[in-house]
């Protein structure tokens, strides 16, 4: 009787613990990037090239507007749009691309803005975006980042506007940024969640990991805030830009 009771236990609790995940995510799925099904062979030179269904699943990865068949392994760039995920082979470190690596877990992704190859156009944004169901309950979409430039976030075509809520630091040692954004006016509602490497000259990009629905409250940022964003932004162009001729 006493082990049938504890049996008992153990499955409510790891039911209790799947319906916590499942709440957390609404009907979204993979916002951890560790569902990837890629061989770990070891170091992969950079182009190395896997199908999205199997590097991001759940996602859909664009450059512009043209959506992706496949996306890097490993493989960020040094100007070329592009979004990779980054695995636990990943072993170099390019002063060229600081805090590009794996914030948490095995995976994270990255995405690229700059030039496209035929584009008739100087650069595209690099997005990723998925479809689903935001979690009634939820007050704020969360998620860790570290943003090189400037990025964006919207959900069913609305921009959200996410503050810093704290720092980190990522399984390759780089410091990541805790992100949060108010979501509660689309709480029940279905849409596409879409988070995007805005381009610009400077070529930015954002490594992207732990995405999750909250019922924390996360106040709208002000004018003031904004405008330090902005100051810090340009800063780190500065420091990382290119040295031009």
């Amino acid at each position: 009787m006493k082990s049938t009771k504890l049996i008992t236990v153990a499955v409510y609790a790891l039911y209790c613990a799947t319906q916590l995940a499942v709440t957390a995510q609404g009907t979204f799925q993979n916002f951890d990037f560790e569902s990837a099904n890629v061989p770990p062979s070891g170091p992969e030179p950079y182009g190395t090239f896997v199908p999205i269904g199997s590097a991001l699943p759940g996602w859909t990865a664009y450059l512009g507007a043209g959506q992706l068949t496949q996306v890097g392994y490993n493989s960020p760039t040094l100007g070329t749009a592009t979004i990779s995920l980054m695995g636990p082979t990943w072993n170099s470190f390019d002063p060229a691309l600081p805090g590009i690596g794996i914030i948490d877990g095995n995976y994270s992704v990255v995405l690229q803005s700059g030039a496209v190859p035929n584009s008739q156009g100087l650069g595209e944004n690099a997005s990723i975006g998925q479809n689903g169901t935001v979690p009634s309950s939820a007050e704020s979409l969360q998620f860790e980042a570290v943003a090189i430039g400037p990025f964006s976030v919207s959900f069913a075509g609305n921009a959200l506007d996410p503050v810093a809520l704290s720092s980190g630091q990522g399984v390759d040692g780089m410091t990541y940024t805790l992100y949060g954004a108010n979501i509660s006016a689309w709480a029940g509602q279905t849409g596409e969640l879409e988070f995007t490497s805005d381009f610009n000259e400077h070529f930015p990009y954002l490594v992207l990991d732990d995405i999750a629905f909250s019922t924390q409250v996360i106040p709208e940022p002000s004018p003031i805030t904004l405008t330090g964003v902005g100051v810090l932004l340009f800063a780190v162009y500065r420091r990382f830009a290119p040295k031009r001729p």
